[in-house]
């Protein structure tokens, strides 16, 4: 218990973390110090480790049991590398023993309605990719908490996005399969100083029957003073609050980093989005 009330101490802050229920010992403390690792040691993972992952991630609802998603794994290190290229040339990820990429997987829904001699219509509207995103979505944070409960570190990586159609000749995706973010996984490095990063306070996304917007304005307005003082104190040169920051983030379409022209990316690669 007392491991639990640190990590929430860190995750909000001081004084503003929420009171622990009587069986919170049943809660994977990994789940509430999950952190952002970008340094790696430069060990393999243990044997079948990968095959447990998936499982892990196979285990997450999935809407209606469509499993409408599929993960490409890359170990290699040449592939690796033109991988981390096309996301934003991080190099944590070649560091990386293993780097999988989530994907929103229709493709396998159309061969099977292909198959019993269905047209599958309903693969290209809007819903069915939200429906297969959600799914690639479920499955990697259950991978993620599978792999920090092993005492393995993770980073995902929206940056995949980045240069979809270049990715997905890469990875041999056929159409009406996407890849919806990367996820590097290994051993953190020995050393490593990444620290839990605090989140909004629950009043700016906990909601009682109805949305409270002046609620979560005041709440914002703490926040901001909080990651403040977390960007001084890990040394981060972080311009403006984290309002500023995230709004930078969303001023523009070049703020996008290329993704502004995703919806155009996706109809090339089977999605028509309808």
């Amino acid at each position: 218990m007392t491991e639990l009330s640190s990590l929430l101490a860190e995750r909000y802050g001081p004084g503003a973390a929420p009171t622990l229920p009587e069986n919170a010992q049943l809660l994977p403390e990994a789940l509430l110090a999950h952190r952002s690792i970008r340094k790696f040691a430069p060990a393999p993972l243990p044997d079948n480790t990968l095959e447990l992952l998936i499982a892990a991630g196979q285990s997450a609802a999935t809407s209606s049991n469509l499993q409408a998603w599929s993960a490409v794994a890359i170990e290699n290190p040449k592939r690796k590398s033109e991988a981390a290229q096309l996301c934003g040339d991080q190099q944590f990820i070649r560091d990386a023993p293993l780097f999988l990429l989530f994907c929103a997987d229709l493709a396998r829904l159309k061969s099977v309605s292909d198959a019993v001699d269905q047209s599958g219509e309903a693969l290209e509207f809007l819903e069915m990719f939200l429906t297969a995103v959600v799914d690639a979505s479920l499955a990697a944070q259950n991978v993620a908490l599978a792999a920090e409960s092993l005492g393995l570190g993770i980073c995902y990586v929206g940056a995949a996005r980045n240069r979809p159609k270049e990715l997905s000749a890469l990875l041999n995706l056929p159409p009406r399969v996407f890849a919806v973010f990367g996820m590097a996984i290994g051993v953190p490095a020995e050393g490593d100083t990444s620290s839990v990063k605090p989140r909004l306070p629950q009043s700016a996304v906990l909601h009682r029957e109805t949305y409270d917007a002046e609620a979560q304005k005041l709440a914002v307005a703490a926040y901001d003073e909080e990651m403040t003082r977390f960007y001084a104190e890990q040394g981060m040169n972080v311009r403006g609050s984290w309002s500023e920051h995230s709004a930078h983030r969303v001023g523009s379409a070049a703020a996008l980093m290329g993704r502004d022209t995703l919806r155009d990316v996706l109809a090339e690669l089977g999605f028509p989005l309808r």
